[in-house]
């Protein structure tokens, strides 16, 4: 079941509108929960942790590709891109927190990380992805400002009823068609990273570029020297087909099937964050295989929290917005699932006509 832990016995909206609350103090509430999770040290650099993260999934991203040149041309290689997409997805979401700012106090030795994680590693643009994830940050569920929500789905019934030919039976179809869509995700990260690369002015877009290059060289060189034609293309369909779904199942939970804002939306910062996020419980295996971002309302509130500070700061987080009066909603992994794809279909269902429907 879908908890709100929400003092006043009211489930917070998760319908595509407005957020409508008690009027907020501007500012003096999120004033006053920063300075109690800062007091904690939930805020301090936690390098250790990262260096022994890294340290494991820069291990696993070796031993794959160590078991990708020993197997040779088998057919067994699929199993290694099975463990290469989860591989690329840890990469993925260390290069999130160098986005972020959660590993190092600078933002130089934040970035060069991110390049290497993301370029080098698994051929995503950090700068790129840390200029679009900003904008999700500062408008999450927007109408008009999160580019989370103006893809190829619509969060929005107003949204829904704009979709014409082709994208109008996506936005019909699109709580059936959105786990297959996500096969797909991957080739749309790296088709957005060149885009950016060669049209954005992002910082160090040459290196960027090179740096993509470089991965793109280097994967494509391995699989087809060391496999058939046929069991290259099948090894690059699995590894990357799951790498995008894997990324997708982590995007779901946090925020489909909550409060979608409109664009003129005035409300305050601490309730934009919180009323358009949804919590995953969490436990070790979670955590680790959402990479922290379970934890979404927390992380959206702090978004420079490193990751291993988030379930420290989650009870504190809840018992503030009870303090305020202010919905928290946390569900488990597989509710959070059902709700997101509820809204989809709710949404989708607003393409029919009166003699459809």
């Amino acid at each position: 079941m879908l908890d709100y832990m929400d003092p006043g016995g009211e489930n917070a909206a998760s319908t595509a509108s407005t957020v409508q609350t008690r009027p907020p103090k501007r500012g003096s509430e999120y004033a006053v929960l920063l300075r109690r999770v800062r007091d904690a040290g939930l805020l301090d650099r936690q390098l250790r942790y990262y260096i022994w993260k890294t340290a494991v999934v820069g291990g696993a991203f070796v031993a794959g590709w160590a078991a990708f040149f020993l197997l040779g041309d088998s057919w067994w290689q699929l199993a290694t891109a099975v463990f290469l997409a989860a591989v690329f997805a840890q990469f993925a979401f260390l290069g999130h927190d160098a986005g972020h700012r959660q590993i190092f106090g600078t933002r130089r030795a934040n970035y060069l990380y991110g390049v290497i994680a993301g370029n080098l590693g698994i051929g995503l643009s950090i700068g790129w992805w840390t200029s679009n994830h900003n904008r999700h940050h500062a408008h999450p569920n927007t109408e008009g400002a999160d580019p989370d929500i103006m893809g190829i789905l619509a969060h929005s019934g107003d949204r829904a009823r704009t979709g014409k030919g082709f994208r109008r039976f996506i936005f019909r179809h699109q709580g059936w068609l959105f786990f297959p869509m996500l096969l797909l995700e991957a080739g749309s990260l790296h088709f957005s990273s060149v885009r950016a690369v060669l049209r954005w002015s992002i910082p160090n877009r040459v290196w960027e570029g090179v740096l993509l290059a470089a991965h793109a060289a280097g994967y494509l060189a391995a699989v087809f020297l060391v496999l058939s034609p046929g069991k290259a293309v099948a090894f690059i369909v699995v590894q990357q087909g799951l790498f995008g779904f894997y990324m997708g199942c982590t995007f779901a939970p946090n925020h489909k099937g909550m409060a979608v804002l409109a664009e003129d939306d005035a409300t305050d910062y601490l309730r934009r964050q919180v009323l358009t996020s949804r919590n995953v419980r969490g436990s070790f295996l979670v955590d680790t295989a959402l990479g922290g971002l379970n934890y979404q309302i927390e992380h959206h509130l702090f978004p420079s929290m490193p990751r291993s500070n988030l379930r420290k700061a989650q009870p504190m987080v809840a018992q503030f917005c009870g303090e305020i009066g202010v919905p928290y909603c946390e569900t488990g992994l597989f509710d959070s699932y059902a709700q997101a794809l509820q809204h989809l279909h709710t949404v989708g269902q607003a393409t029919r006509t009166p003699t459809e429907a």
